[in-house]
């Protein structure tokens, strides 16, 4: 029997897409958001991102060489080894660094951030990822474990703000548990320190390196869906839903002789603030991590939209990543309880054989 012979279960569907085009979409639309944090936090941005690509490419194409024994017979097959991974390699370690990176601050000790990038990109893609099994086989999105790992292990807690903006401290820093605490709107103070333009631009705002200008987030989210890498419902529903509950968790304006009215200067700053519009364009989309069918999808994000508002409004914390790991751990049970139409499915309805 000639074994090269693969047998697989039909439905059998071809397309153009590949894993490695659909991933360089994906450095495409983060651009935007590469280019703001690098004019917003200047060239020690630049170097935490480089250090991140750097940490997660290296830490992949070391893990192939080792299991593909690169190392055996004093590396006579080395060049074999090293072509074999040019020719697999997807971009998908690319995208983990950058997005490893820009959900990580420029802090005043930038320096000591590109030891913990580097333990936090191995850490990413030899222990979520390859360990696993590779691209396609992670349990929990890659660059949200390393982010936790990271913040957990190494207790990043200080928040530059931009060279730029209206509240760019003398000192250029915010230390505390969360760039969240000060910013929020709550009951008691529902409208926020900064203006909404502030926030919606990343001017002045002490945070992440492409969490703070959500322009950029907003470009890449429509690239990627014109690309249809993404689909353009599924940001949007977790923010509405993540939005409207943290609204109605943080109070609503009280003004017009006494009655309750919603302001948009309540809606707004929740969304614009920390990485919720982030993680909604770039994280909770991951394929791999996400369920396979729209009423699953529609589940996963409206539990997710609630449990991150929930959280933020307890904790008055960044909890985006700790909702995606926690949400991926669930997409098994969703796929297997929230069935999916299957495949040519098409509903009866009664007029057939008449």
């Amino acid at each position: 029997m000639d074994n090269s012979v693969v047998i697989s279960t039909p439905p059998h569907v071809k397309s153009k897409r590949t894993t490695r085009g659909i991933m360089i979409d994906v450095a495409i639309a983060l651009l935007p958001s590469v280019v703001a944090g690098c004019v917003f936090f200047g060239w020690q941005a630049l170097l935490i991102i480089l250090m991140s690509v750097f940490a997660c490419v290296a830490t992949e194409f070391v893990y192939f060489f080792i299991i593909n024994k690169g190392f055996s017979n004093k590396c006579a097959d080395a060049g074999k080894v090293c072509v074999r991974w040019l020719k697999q390699f997807d971009f998908t370690s690319v995208v983990t660094g950058l997005i490893l990176a820009l959900i990580l601050p420029v802090t005043d000790k930038w320096y000591e951030v590109l030891y913990e990038v580097l333990i936090g990109g191995v850490f990413s893609i030899a222990l979520v990822k390859m360990l696993f099994g590779g691209t396609g086989k992670n349990l929990v999105n890659p660059a949200a474990a390393g982010r936790v790992f990271m913040f957990l292990s190494f207790a990043i807690t200080t928040y530059s703000a931009p060279l730029f903006g209206a509240l760019n401290f003398e000192a250029g820093v915010f230390t505390g548990p969360t760039n969240l605490s000060w910013l929020l709107p709550s009951e008691g103070n529902p409208i926020t320190k900064l203006p909404v333009i502030d926030l919606f631009l990343g001017t002045g705002v002490a945070g992440c390196i492409g969490e703070t200008c959500k322009v950029a987030i907003l470009v890449g989210f429509v690239y990627l869906a014109i690309r249809n890498v993404i689909k353009w419902w599924q940001p949007l529903l977790f923010i509405a839903v993540f939005g409207f509950t943290a609204v109605f968790l943080s109070g609503f304006d009280y003004a017009n002789q006494g009655a309750y009215i919603y302001d948009m200067e309540l809606f707004l700053p929740h969304i614009f603030s920390g990485g919720v519009l982030f993680g909604a364009v770039f994280m909770f989309t991951d394929y791999v991590t996400s369920p396979k069918g729209v009423f699953g999808q529609i589940v996963y994000y409206v539990i997710a939209a609630l449990l991150v508002a929930v959280l933020r409004y307890l904790t008055k914390i960044e909890v985006t990543s700790f909702v995606i790991i926690l949400m991926n751990l669930f997409v098994p049970l969703i796929d297997k309880y929230v069935r999916r139409k299957p495949f040519g499915y098409k509903k009866e309805t009664g007029k057939e054989g008449k």
